[in-house]
């Protein structure tokens, strides 16, 4: 700004000719470039262009930490990490998101929060490309292509390559149910479980086939139908070989090698392979009380 006003000032006295100002602001520029970082730490020689950043600096040194917490008695070397600090006590919140109101503590959290909404993916991963809105699902990730599983289970002994799938694992053996639908008060042991069935209550369909346009609640269901327009047929019967394209159709397949009847009527006795004919069955007891 002061650079700026130099120069408006030639020109309004002098009068002076562009190649002269360029020299002048050429001038300017190294003096500035010069006294830029005239600050040398002498531990490690580190330049600051102001004496209270060396100050600071100096502390990484020193060791010291002169901003101390009243409520906790936690020490800071610099002031505006005293600052944050008191926002654990105080609850304060003074960043927000201009997309969703959602309020953070700290700028950084913020600024990572953002990538929700912007689909910013920074972080990539060097052996398949796949990228990442936060550097902690890259780490995750890259564990996949190590082989790496740290986190492992002490009730079955499996392991896994994330906290979080390790966390949600244990819910299989303790039965625990943390996600609770606020519509129909069911809950679930997953968060992603919970976000998918709430969609019965929404109404959401946010899966759309390419094909032909039909949408879905869930992934595993497109997935499902994606296969009635490229005709494959994953699930292959190990008795006859014959091969289905849903899971659930192959198990009614193998009842016809097993001879299991699982539903059976209350009425008759009768039992059958699918719950599909135990209804049908069930309505010709139905017709002959009326």
């Amino acid at each position: 700004m002061l650079e700026i006003r130099i120069m408006e000032t030639l020109h309004k006295y002098l009068g002076c000719g562009e190649s002269f100002c360029k020299k002048v602001h050429l001038i300017s520029q190294e003096s500035t470039q010069r006294e830029e970082k005239q600050y040398h730490c002498s531990a490690c020689g580190k330049s600051f262009s102001h004496r209270a950043n060396l100050t600071t600096h100096q502390r990484i040194h020193t060791g010291e930490k002169p901003f101390q917490c009243r409520q906790c008695g936690k020490s800071f070397s610099q002031s505006a990490h005293l600052t944050t600090h008191q926002r654990t006590h105080s609850g304060e919140n003074p960043y927000m998101c201009l997309e969703c109101g959602k309020v953070f503590r700290y700028r950084r959290t913020l600024a990572s929060h953002q990538r929700v909404h912007t689909e910013e993916k920074p972080h990539q991963c060097l052996e398949c490309g796949r990228s990442f809105a936060w550097k902690k699902w890259l780490t995750s990730h890259q564990r996949i292509h190590k082989g790496k599983k740290p986190y492992k289970c002490l009730e079955c002994g499996k392991s896994f390559s994330e906290s979080t799938s390790l966390t949600s694992h244990r819910r299989t053996h303790s039965g625990e149910k943390p996600y609770l639908c606020l519509a129909c008060g069911k809950r679930f042991g997953h968060r992603a479980n919970l976000a998918a069935h709430q969609r019965i209550h929404t109404g959401e369909k946010p899966f759309q086939c390419q094909e032909c346009g039909k949408s879905f609640s869930q992934s595993t269901h497109l997935t499902t139908h994606q296969r009635t327009h490229s005709g494959e047929k994953p699930h292959p019967c190990l008795e006859c070989g014959k091969s289905f394209s849903h899971r659930h159709t192959l198990i009614f397949h193998q009842r016809i090698h097993s001879g299991e009847k699982p539903y059976q009527c209350f009425e008759c006795g009768k039992s059958f392979r699918r719950s599909d004919n135990l209804t049908t069955h069930q309505r010709t007891h139905s017709v002959g009380k009326l």
